[in-house]
């Protein structure tokens, strides 16, 4: 019998499980992981939004764990916080350091003293290479920039011109940027010369570090009515 850490908290019920046939442990052939609950008690702090997200906070240094499926990212301002978190787990857990992070779920990460770059170089060149787009035009931008978003059936398809003008493109994040959060949102009323939608924008600056963005068209179109009142004395 384990007790579990759920996405959302922890289960109550009882659950019995046991280690997957080809992933049993020599070492420890009676424990199944519970890699959540370990790094609470080791002091870090769940996020309230992402669950897979913890935090710890120790004398004006951070660590910053995240947990996707079976892989484990982990950071922080003190190196010998880091180091720290790696021994304390590698005795609980049978894990595999795979050193700096460089790539994760198709994104490239290049790390130096002065902040982190994040970027698509390789997943773009491998999508201009499967459609057979390799050699195509550049484009700075993906459309004409003094043309209204509109259905266009017979318009030029620009999309990969543009991948091909920025494959070395990316997020900056400087490592001397404020952790001071910014956002802004636009809408652009009705401007969808189609059904007359408007379409709302927002991002969030974390610093000078872009950390969130949206771009949604509304879902639907109010029409307001009027009523004629009329008085009397």
């Amino acid at each position: 019998m384990s007790s579990l850490l759920s996405p959302n908290g922890f289960i109550e019920e009882e659950v019995y499980v046991r280690q997957p046939p080809g992933f049993e442990s020599a070492r420890f052939p009676d424990r199944v992981e519970e890699f959540p609950a370990q790094v609470l008690t080791s002091g870090f702090v769940m996020g309230s939004v992402d669950k897979t997200l913890f935090l710890l906070s120790r004398g004006g240094d951070t660590t910053i764990v995240r947990i996707y499926v079976d892989d484990i990212i982990f950071g922080g301002s003190s190196h010998a916080l880091v180091s720290s978190f790696a021994e304390e787990m590698s005795k609980e857990f049978e894990m595999s350091l795979m050193g700096e992070l460089r790539f994760f779920l198709g994104l490239q990460i290049k790390q130096g003293l002065e902040g982190t770059f994040v970027h698509q170089a390789k997943y773009t060149r491998d999508i201009l290479k499967k459609f057979n787009m390799g050699d195509s035009k550049p484009m700075t931008t993906p459309m004409s920039t003094n043309t209204a978003l509109d259905a266009d059936e017979d318009g030029e398809a620009r999309i990969f011109g543009y991948l091909k003008f920025t494959p070395e493109l990316g997020l900056w994040y400087s490592s001397g940027s404020s952790l001071f959060l910014r956002g802004f949102s636009d809408a652009d009323h009705a401007g969808c010369r189609i059904d007359r939608k408007s379409t709302s924008g927002t991002c969030q600056l974390l610093g000078t570090s872009l950390v969130s963005w949206s771009s949604r068209k509304q879902a639907s179109v109010s029409l307001p009515t009027t009523k004629r009142v009329h008085s009397c004395c």
